[in-house]
């Protein structure tokens, strides 16, 4: 928006009066981008059967999403930060549109993965710049509690409310409209922003686009996340797999060079190396791992094994959802101004992990009420409380000018940890289950009503064997809180940023002044 005299740029310290107008169209954004990446799971079938896309090629549908977002978030991230986070956000909603109209009018199979890999690539714009702006408009600490409440539950409840969305548009209307829902989220988001969103004077980097930097990073976390999703379906020893791994390691480790020699670099390696900051990205990112595995499992148990319809499993997923939003805006930011971050994030994943723990007792005949349905409820409750605190250190000290970056950090890792996640968790209860085919061979064998039920416990017997897993990966993010998190409450004078150099001393003095963000 232009700087008028009517419409003066903000201060970084000033409060912005349209500020809580700007988080419902931020908010609106964020829940799009979170839909769309569990609700084209539904409509997958059908959408394959209609465009006539290979079994083998089906995976790619995810895969080209996944691949974009997760390959250019970083460079989405610097470009909000350099070229402003309202104009990276309008243009992210644009051509996230526009993408999801080429989804929903797709012909081909080409045309249906194209339009996919341009999701992915507008959303890497879209989501740093919407948590960027989220943080600059937003300094008071009771304030910014609240915002970030609001969004992480939207963060975390967005993809199960997905699935219930996805399972009425598939069963009631058209696959296509998994895709066309995009556009009126996407229009209104849009006009909102640029009505309402001032962004704060002097919080551009003007620096130099670091070129090799974007290239080493974007092939490097290309390569990291279609290894995991190629060893889910070839196996980990496949030599594609194993070279995808080797590759990116290679083209990680010479970014992480790259970093700390040029003068402007994509990724400040300051933003890594800062404790709390650390410790939020590895959490968060362990923690998606087991989400992820998580929402795989329970979908297929309640349509495969349950006989749960798409509408009917979406809404099976409704006390996570509850839970969630409840721990981030009742939980986690009453309490985030009161007590140290860890104290919530630490007791939070471990809440999650022992509602994770309910779930490794699923049989057959389960009952949802007295099972899942508790299970659920801790999980979310657990999430949510975590995810709060999380969000308003991802960007612990860091200049606001490295906003975007450090908030494309949080993505990436979440994005990862998906990408871990299913291929991980889904490999371990692929192994299990054979196991248990093996054991039970002869039973299976013998076909008849005795036969699908040996199947249907073999699957069960699968997703409990992953499901410890995901507990201990739970237990593991909470021990990675409340030991790398060592921050105080907002303006209780903790610890803050280590760096060095007057750069890393005056982002230290603005803390709790200037917002943080996160994922």
């Amino acid at each position: 928006m232009s700087k008028t005299a009517a419409n003066p740029p903000l201060t970084l310290t000033a409060a912005d009066p349209s500020r809580w107008k700007a988080l419902v169209f931020i908010a609106l954004a964020q829940l799009m981008v979170v839909l769309d990446a569990t609700i084209v799971n539904i409509a997958l079938p059908s959408a394959q059967t209609d465009l006539g896309i290979s079994d083998g090629n089906r995976q790619w549908v995810i895969t080209a999403y996944a691949l974009a977002f997760g390959g250019l978030l970083l460079f989405g991230g610097r470009i909000a930060d350099k070229w402003g986070r309202k104009n990276a956000f309008v243009t992210g909603l644009a051509g996230f549109a526009l993408a999801s109209a080429l989804g929903g009018a797709a012909t081909s199979e080409a045309m249906m993965l194209g339009a996919r890999a341009l999701q992915g690539a507008f959303g890497a714009l879209l989501a740093p710049a919407a948590l960027s702006l989220l943080a600059v408009m937003f300094t008071d600490a009771k304030e910014r509690a609240k915002a970030f409440g609001i969004y992480g539950a939207i963060a975390g409840g967005g993809g199960a409310v997905g699935l219930i969305l996805g399972g009425f548009l598939t069963e009631y209307l058209n696959w296509r409209w998994t895709f066309f829902v995009n556009i009126p989220f996407a229009i209104i988001a849009a006009a909102g922003a640029w009505l309402v969103i001032r962004e704060p004077a002097g919080g551009r980097n003007r620096a130099p686009l670091d070129i090799p930097g974007v290239v080493l990073s974007t092939l490097g976390l290309v390569a990291l996340v279609y290894g995991f999703t190629r060893a889910e379906s070839a196996g980990w020893s496949d030599a594609v797999t194993v070279g995808m791994f080797v590759g990116s390691a290679v083209l990680l480790a010479a970014f992480v060079l790259v970093e700390s020699k040029v003068k402007s670099p994509l990724l400040p390696l300051r933003v890594l190396l800062e404790r709390n900051r650390g410790g939020v990205y590895l959490s968060l990112g362990l923690a998606v791992i087991s989400m992820f595995g998580l929402f795989l499992f329970l979908t297929y148990y309640l349509q495969v094994v349950k006989g749960f319809s798409p509408v009917k499993t979406g809404f099976a997923f409704l006390p996570m959802i509850a839970g969630m939003i409840t721990g981030s805006t009742q939980i986690g930011a009453r309490l985030m101004t009161r007590v140290a971050p860890r104290l919530l994030m630490g007791p939070g994943f471990l809440l999650a992990a022992t509602g994770m723990l309910m779930l490794t007792r699923l049989e057959v005949g389960s009952s949802y009420p007295a099972l899942i349905l508790p299970a659920q409820l801790m999980l979310g409750l657990g999430m949510g409380t975590a995810f709060m605190p999380a969000m308003s250190l991802a960007t612990h000290g860091v200049n606001p000018a490295d906003a975007g970056v450090a908030s494309a950090m949080v993505n990436t890792s979440q994005q990862v940890g998906g990408a871990i996640g299913t291929a991980l968790l889904n490999t371990i209860a692929a192994s299990a289950t054979t196991a248990y085919l093996t054991d039970h061979a002869a039973a299976a064998a013998a076909g008849g009503p005795g036969a699908k039920l040996i199947q249907a416990q073999a699957m069960v017997e699968g997703y409990a064997s992953a499901i410890w897993w995901a507990v201990g990966i739970l237990v593991a993010s909470s021990a990675i809180a409340l030991t790398l998190i060592t921050t105080g409450r907002p303006g209780a004078g903790g610890p803050v940023a280590s760096g060095s150099g007057a750069g890393d001393r005056e982002d230290a003095e603005v803390e709790f002044k200037v917002p943080v963000i996160a994922h």
